[in-house]
C-alpha cells in the first residue's frame, strides 16, 4: 500500500485553481501531464450516473439583458430602481424543471426576483422575461443578476450564468 501511494504522488500534483478571479476552494491536480479541475465550479448543471459511470454536464447559453423601461441599461446610482430582466436562451440540452433570475448585492445577500415551472413547455431555446420590479441598490459596488436552472422538482437550483451591475454613488 505504501508504495502505491508514493506512486500516485509521483506521477499527481495538487494544483491552485482561479476561476475569475476567485480561488477554487478544493484546487485541482496534473495527473500525467493532464490537468483535471472540479466540474461543479463551472456554473451549470452536474449530473452523476453511478450506474453508467457517466458525469452529464449542463451549461446552456445564457444572455442577460437589463431594462429600465424600453432603456437597456448596465450601471446604476443608488437607490431605488424599477427594472425589469430579459433572459435569452439556448442549446439546453437536457429537459428542466424551472428557471429562476434572482439578485446578489455585495456582501452576498440573495433576494429572489422570479422563478417560473417549465413543465412540459420547455424547449431548448426560450426566453424568459422577469415583471418589473423595484429593487434598492443601498450601497455602491457589484451586484450580480443571476439566471438559475433546476434539474428537477426536488433538486435545488444552479447557477448558469449572470451579470453584473455597477451601482455608482
Amino acid at each position: 500500500m505504501g508504495g502505491t501511494v508514493m506512486f500516485a504522488d509521483s506521477v499527481s500534483q495538487k494544483i491552485r485553481v482561479w476561476i475569475n478571479g476567485h480561488e477554487v476552494q478544493d484546487g485541482g491536480y496534473v495527473i500525467d501531464g493532464k490537468t483535471y479541475v472540479p466540474i461543479r465550479e463551472f456554473d451549470g448543471l452536474v449530473n452523476w450516473d453511478g450506474d453508467a459511470n457517466k458525469v452529464n454536464y449542463i451549461k446552456p447559453n445564457v444572455h442577460i439583458f437589463l431594462f429600465k423601461g424600453d432603456t437597456v441599461f448596465g450601471n446604476v446610482n443608488k437607490g431605488k430602481l424599477k427594472f425589469n430582466v430579459f433572459c435569452q436562451v439556448d442549446s439546453l440540452s437536457e429537459p428542466v424543471s424551472s428557471v429562476k433570475v434572482a439578485i446578489t448585492d455585495p456582501t452576498g445577500h440573495v433576494k429572489d426576483i422570479q422563478s417560473q415551472d417549465l413543465g412540459s413547455n420547455q424547449k431548448d431555446n426560450f426566453w424568459f422575461r422577469t415583471y418589473d420590479f423595484t429593487y434598492d441598490f443601498k450601497t455602491s459596488g457589484k451586484y450580480k443578476v443571476g439566471f438559475y436552472i433546476k434539474a428537477s422538482k426536488n433538486d435545488d437550483y444552479t447557477l448558469v450564468s449572470e451579470k453584473v451591475i455597477t451601482a455608482l454613488n
